[in-house]
């Protein structure tokens, strides 16, 4: 007996529209299944759930702003500057500019200005404008308004700056790196070290003393009247005015018999730490990283997450601070910029080189700090940056991100991570006892200077 072939497959269009409506219900079947037996372990740990995969394995996941589909993704680390439409020149003043004519002339509407000198309202610089002065002035893609920057006292500079996302302009304050100097201070306790050191204004040196020595020695048990004291620390001064202390380089105490000695140096990964007289590090129970900015909210965590823009579940390797435009950014840690400029979903973005192959990411700024160049050396806590929303992003925060062996970490965790006791190499160590051997010498050389902020009292500055 001929068997007949049925109408449904005789007909290839129905056949392959049949086909394809099977294939659909059980792509989604599966989904489903897979979905609800994996949607609490993916929650609860973090990692890589069936659900995540299956969308993988056919090219439906969704990325983070940096490419990444889980923890054990390698991160791609760029290095350069990636912003060729921005244009930066210096400017004169001329006579009759005044802020109006010169944003004005940029393309800002007169509202747009109106508001800004009534945020500016008893800044003196944008009172007068002094013909001769110089000015900083950016430009974006179509030779758009970016930045107006002006030197508004001898102790910041304002900008005034687009933000190319939303378009919304807005006046910021950066304050102005300073000369540094190698001052020394001196003397015989009559009381205690901090009246000591408020009395020669100098009061700011007490928390750092602290901190560095708070594991050897009790301040108010053992450095009493008697004592003697040597200091050789950094200074930031503005031509002659003195502007606050930076870091401290030496200090020598002697108390009851007793000596506390602790000595800043840098060993060859580039770490800095402080150790005493024989090279044993000094443990400061400090975390290795500082935060990367003043935020309101974690609005975002590490790992698995339901994305703000795509509504969808995606791996995310960084953490998102919730902080308002122009906070801030500071590096978390002393290493260089590899990495500046536009980053796709990213935005603006900034990447840290640190020791011991870790590296640090800033993204969605919305500009970065006029001395936050590619190739820079930068110190723990430099402003790098200001938060913004630029790229892939639903309101202004900071993704931030640590990198380690080229794999991400989970930020809120490293952040809390102390420091490693760092010991010295034989080579290392004859480089420390050199090092000493130099602070020493400015220890002991006296040459005064008049003490700018008191007009009395003077110390001994190199």
């Amino acid at each position: 007996m001929r068997l007949r072939r049925s109408a449904l497959f005789r007909s290839r269009p129905l056949l392959l529209a049949s086909s394809t409506a099977l294939l659909i219900v059980l792509f989604f079947s599966v989904s489903l299944i897979l979905s609800a037996t994996s949607r609490q372990t993916a929650s609860d740990h973090g990692s890589t759930s069936p659900m995540h995969t299956l969308f993988k394995s056919v090219g439906l996941a969704s990325d983070d702003e940096l490419g990444l589909n889980d923890e054990s993704d390698k991160v791609t680390l760029d290095e350069g500057e990636n912003d060729p439409a921005r244009k930066i020149e210096k400017r004169t003043l001329k006579k009759g500019d005044s802020i109006y004519t010169i944003l004005t002339a940029a393309g800002l509407t007169p509202s747009e200005v109106h508001r800004l000198t009534v945020q500016l309202k008893g800044n003196a610089a944008i009172k007068g404008l002094k013909a001769g002065k110089t000015y900083e002035f950016e430009t974006g893609r179509n030779g758009k308004f970016v930045r107006f920057s002006l030197q508004s006292s001898p102790y910041e500079t304002l900008h005034i700056v687009r933000d190319e996302q939303t378009g919304r302009v807005s006046a910021e304050r950066e304050t102005i790196e300073y000369d540094t100097r190698v001052a020394t201070i001196e003397g015989t306790l009559s009381s205690s070290l901090s009246s000591e050191l408020r009395s020669r204004n100098r009061s700011s040196l007490n928390p750092k003393l602290r901190k560095i020595l708070s594991t050897r020695l009790n301040f108010r048990k053992d450095i009493q009247a008697g004592a003697t004291y040597r200091i050789l620390f950094q200074e930031q001064w503005s031509g002659t005015d003195f502007i606050g202390t930076g870091d401290i380089l030496a200090i020598e105490i002697s108390s009851k018999g007793r000596n506390f000695k602790a000595y800043q140096f840098t060993n060859a990964k580039g770490d800095t730490a402080y150790y005493d007289e024989k090279g044993r590090a000094m443990a400061q129970g400090r975390t290795m990283f500082i935060q990367p900015c003043r935020f309101s909210r974690v609005s975002s965590g590490f790992g698995y997450r339901t994305h703000p823009v795509t509504g969808r579940r995606q791996y995310h390797g960084g953490v998102d601070l919730a902080a308002s435009t122009g906070t801030p950014v500071k590096a978390v840690a002393d290493g260089r910029i590899i990495f500046r400029g536009r980053k796709g979903n990213a935005g603006n973005m900034i990447t840290i080189a640190h020791s011991g192959k870790v590296h640090t990411m800033y993204l969605h700024l919305s500009r970065y700090a006029s001395g936050s160049r590619y190739g820079k050396k930068i110190k723990q806590g430099d402003i790098i940056g200001y938060v913004g929303s630029t790229g892939r992003s639903t309101g202004p925060h900071l993704d931030f991100r640590i990198i380690r062996n080229g794999r991400p970490q989970n930020p809120l965790v490293a952040l809390k991570q102390a420091a490693p006791r760092r010991s010295l190499s034989r080579s290392e160590l004859h480089r420390f006892m050199a090092r000493v051997q130099t602070y020493h010498q400015q220890l002991d050389s006296q040459r005064t200077v008049m003490v700018a902020d008191t007009g009395k009292r003077r110390e001994t500055l190199l």
